[in-house]
């Protein structure tokens, strides 16, 4: 659990002592589709980057990392779901201290998010634990570690920077048998200058397109001799709806690229 304000939050529900939540605002572009997969009148507000489902109808309040707190407040949301990897904490004590409950997640792992995403719905929104959720934690739990292969997996250029240690996208090729060869560094995504990224001993480059658009023209051509895997970035690196497809897409894009 990422800080006291869910903790709390969550033994206030359990109990029933908690009204019912009407109104969510969701900083999160995940958490924003997995309330709309499961009850999507919940949602008031939710930031610019959420972009799933396309059809939601809810007041913007800005980005992750610069979310408009007056707009938030003025939407008077039963609970705020926040991350804390996406969401920084002065924005989130603002919305403290204007008197809304706030929920942070914190994703690191497939394991955990599974947990949160639970923790999230039916702690913090007080809904039945939805079947796609279900659905998810079946489709991984059936995916064989297919592979054998160091990557590296960058995740921006102009700098370039990688997956590092202890990041949610590691964790789903890793149960792929993608092995990033970053995962011991320090950081969590570190600036790595690419010929270093090249020479890191890697049998694999992993593109997403988020949230640098890497493509088939802007990306494998830094790395001659690696074959390269473009996947969808929804897939990679959200916990939501889409960790259900999310298994067969990433092992296809492997494939394709390993031949």
């Amino acid at each position: 659990m990422a800080d006291e304000d869910a903790q709390g939050a969550s033994g206030s529900l359990r109990a029933g002592r908690a009204p019912r939540v009407r109104r969510v605002v969701s900083l999160v572009p995940s958490l924003t589709e997995a309330v709309a997969a499961t009850e999507p009148g919940l949602l008031v507000g939710v930031t610019d980057w959420c972009t799933h489902p396309a059809e939601l109808d809810a007041a913007r309040v800005g980005g992750t990392k610069n979310p408009d707190v007056r707009r938030v407040a003025a939407l008077a949301p039963d609970l705020v779901l926040a991350n804390e990897e996406e969401n920084r904490a002065p924005d989130l004590d603002a919305l403290r201290a204007a008197g809304l409950p706030v929920l942070v997640t914190e994703v690191r792992s497939l394991p955990q998010a599974f947990t949160e995403l639970d923790r999230a719905l039916t702690v913090g929104c007080r809904l039945r634990r939805p079947a796609w959720l279900d659905e998810a934690e079946e489709a991984w739990a059936a995916t064989p570690a297919e592979f054998d292969v160091p990557a590296v997996v960058p995740i921006w250029r102009r700098p370039w920077m990688a997956l590092g240690r202890e990041t949610f996208a590691g964790a789903l090729l890793a149960v792929l048998g993608v092995r990033n060869v970053l995962a011991s560094h320090p950081e969590r995504y570190p600036r790595v200058p690419v010929e270093e990224l090249g020479s890191a001993g890697a049998g694999l480059v992993v593109l997403p397109d988020e949230p640098y658009p890497f493509s088939a023209q802007d990306g494998p051509e830094a790395f001659p001799g690696l074959p390269a895997a473009l996947v969808p970035g929804r897939e990679l690196t959200w916990y939501g709806p889409s960790l259900r497809e999310a298994p067969g897409v990433l092992r296809r894009a492997v494939r394709a690229a390993l031949g």
